[in-house]
């Protein structure tokens, strides 16, 4: 279904308790699923969109990782 590799945080780790979404572009957007069930459902976004949320998710002053 996507052109890109899958990717995931490289603070996601391994192992059954660090579950993580993961990305891949798929131009002109960015699909995203569950890597718990990467055979299930993935949503896609417009690629503006995903960074538009990004942004929001990644306030100034907000930590980026525990």
């Amino acid at each position: 279904m996507t052109r890109g590799a899958w990717k995931k945080s490289s603070y996601s780790g391994g192992g059954e308790g660090n579950a993580c979404v993961e990305v891949a572009l798929d131009h002109p957007h960015i699909a995203v699923r569950d890597s718990k069930a990467p055979t299930r459902a993935v949503l896609t976004f417009p690629a503006p969109a995903f960074a538009a949320f990004l942004t929001g998710v990644v306030s100034p002053g907000m930590p980026t990782h525990p």
